[in-house]
């Protein structure tokens, strides 16, 4: 019954440098007043009260309830899911601040066991859901208005029924998560606790990987040469990670009689398969029109017989490599979301105010970056490793994209808001994309606007190139584990093989290359999450277009759209625009902007 939002950690987030302003941290206290508080404990108590009252009053009773009834059920499950949604995400967002910390860990692991061992009593609760006739459901539906707003997610919920397990066993499937997530707690305090020498100076991952976009493509190679250096010596324990948590999921699937390892991931996104496998066709097959020809055009810039890994994301020669401060950054955003709709830049403007953003690079905090909702009665916090390079800005402009579209999906309530992973892109990358145009809009030379395209490009394929290939690694690598464990070569062959394949001919690829697998978080906290960031960039260019073409009227659909957070498929929620993403062309128009920039660069050679 109970979903724990913890946040997901964006793939694309990058690193900077230094003298960047005063960033800010987070103030955590909308949550809890801190780990003591006696508002924490007493909802810990009304939590675990509240569970066994609920089961009392209607477990063996749900398939008898009047529509009214069931109403008041599920209107008492968003109140549990509210208190521990606060409860976890406090502990959860303290946790991501400092990982290393054992008593912030410990915390954590408390607050988690308390709340899994509290809400065992609730499994029941969709599996009775589920045991309710089609008709006698269908009824409820067309009886009661307030029942039928829930619709979209009680059908999710009962698009599970043939994957149900016996009541015993769903039980005990609950109890183990907290087995899996140990796993997962191992791999992020093990990453937090890397450390990597460049130059004879020691940096965590952020600053390290923060060098891979250095002009001095020495520096690039030392911080490259140095990565693989450290995957390879942790790599027997990322192995075991990976290894464990796929075998724990072939089993549940198997055990749910799932078709594929993807199937879990395409019911909680609410998308059909053939869908997801029309966007992954057309970007793989649209590989040599996108990274392949990109890439040529960067070799040349970089004036390379051949691309090494760390010329990736090299800045061009003729790239000013300056320091974006953190006012500057804001105001760049802030501006470019006040330019579509100043109900936008409203919107954003507490989180650089009162603490809802903590951006400084600091040691053991998590890397990466995320926009995690919380509770709909609270609101969003933004993670970010703000380090000053201009593609932060984008990075900001993203996640504040994900804060914007939380806060307004707050309305639709606990079970409504959650936004599948799908649509949860939409906000962002189109937060992102508003920034670009306000920055190429700005551009007073050709080369500030090449500068600025060939950016965005590289932004996009990162997006949507690089995220299909960590989807195709990722069927391949469950596929295999099927047939048995993975040793750590095995899945390093997996990895150059998606690899070689999506970055095309430019490339060369470095000894040590093929471990850098071990460090991406979403093949462990989420698996098969990452064609989430393609569905949502190939969504938004074909929204951005529409919003060209026709821009009266735009920004009340857009925002009508992100208000109705997880209440509507993705069908209904494109219809207003004339979009509709299981139509196969519909990924082309999206990959033919991308396409477009690139031809915009070519011309510029001439």
């Amino acid at each position: 019954m109970l979903t724990l939002p913890f946040p997901v950690f964006d793939a694309n987030a990058s690193a900077g440098g230094k003298d960047l302003g005063d960033l800010p941290e987070w103030d955590l206290t909308d949550l809890y007043t801190g780990e003591d508080a006696a508002e924490l404990q007493r909802d810990l108590e009304w939590f675990e009260k509240e569970a066994q009252a609920f089961a009392a009053d209607y477990e063996g009773k749900l398939t008898s309830l009047s529509a009214a009834e069931l109403l008041t059920s599920i209107q008492r499950s968003e109140k549990m899911d509210n208190i521990a949604g606060r409860i976890m995400s406090f502990a959860g967002l303290l946790y991501y601040q400092l990982t290393t910390d054992a008593a912030r860990a410990k915390f954590m692991s408390d607050m988690q066991e308390r709340i899994i061992n509290a809400s065992s009593a609730l499994v029941f609760y969709w599996l009775e859901f589920n045991q309710i006739t089609d008709d006698a459901y269908a009824a409820m539906i067309a009886e009661n208005a307030d029942l039928a707003r829930y619709r979209s997610v009680l059908d999710r919920r009962r698009a599970l029924r043939p994957y149900q397990l016996s009541d015993e066993l769903e039980k005990f499937l609950h109890d183990l998560g907290a087995v899996g997530d140990a796993w997962e707690k191992l791999f992020d305090e093990t990453i937090a606790g890397l450390e990597f020498t460049v130059d004879g100076e020691s940096y965590n991952i952020e600053g390290t990987t923060n060098f891979m976009t250095d002009p001095d493509r020495g520096k690039r190679e030392a911080a490259a040469r140095e990565l693989a250096r450290v995957f390879q010596d942790n790599i027997k324990t990322f192995s075991r990670v990976h290894n464990t948590l796929a075998k724990e999921k072939e089993i549940i699937d198997r055990w749910r009689k799932m078709p594929t390892a993807q199937t879990a991931r395409h019911l909680s996104n609410d998308v059909e398969p053939e869908v997801v496998e029309a966007l992954r066709d057309a970007v793989v097959a649209a590989y040599p029109k996108l990274s392949h020809r990109y890439y040529e055009l960067k070799r040349k810039w970089l004036g390379l017989d051949a691309m090494q890994v760390w010329d990736r994301n090299a800045p061009l020669p003729i790239e000013d490599p300056r320091i974006v401060g953190w006012d500057e950054a804001r105001d760049t955003v802030m501006g470019a979301y006040a330019g579509f709709d100043p109900r936008m830049a409203e919107i954003a403007a507490p989180f650089f105010d009162k603490g809802w953003i903590d951006a400084a690079v600091k040691p053991g905090k998590a890397p990466g970056a995320f926009a995690h909702p919380t509770v709909t009665n609270v609101h969003p916090y933004v993670m970010l490793n703000y380090l000053g390079k201009p593609r932060d800005v984008m990075t900001l402009a993203h996640e504040l994209g994900h804060g914007v579209h939380q806060v307004l999906a707050a309305g639709q309530g606990e079970m409504l808001s959650s936004t599948p992973l799908t649509l949860a892109e939409t906000a962002s990358v189109f937060g992102e994309m508003l920034t670009f145009r306000k920055m190429l809009d700005g551009a007073k030379t050709d080369t500030q606007r090449k500068v600025l395209l060939a950016g965005k490009v590289e932004d996009m394929i990162n997006t949507v190139v690089r995220q299909i290939a960590f989807y195709d690694f990722e069927c391949k690598l469950h596929a295999a584990r099927r047939g048995g464990e993975q040793t750590p070569d095995d899945i390093n062959a997996i990895w150059m093989s998606v690899q070689a394949e999506s970055l095309g001919p430019a490339f060369e690829y470095m000894d040590g290359y093929e471990t850098f697998w071990s460090y991406i978080p979403h093949f462990i906290h989420s698996p098969f999450y990452v064609y989430a960031y393609a569905f949502g960039d190939g969504l938004v260019n074909a929204l951005y277009a529409v919003y060209e073409e026709q821009p009266t009227g735009f920004q009340d659909k857009y925002f009508d759209m992100l208000k109705a957070g997880g209440s509507k498929h993705h069908k209904e929620l494109l219809a207003p625009f004339g979009l509709d993403a299981s139509d196969p062309k519909f990924w082309d128009k999206g990959l033919g902007m991308i396409a477009g920039f690139i031809d915009q660069l070519e011309a510029m050679e001439d």
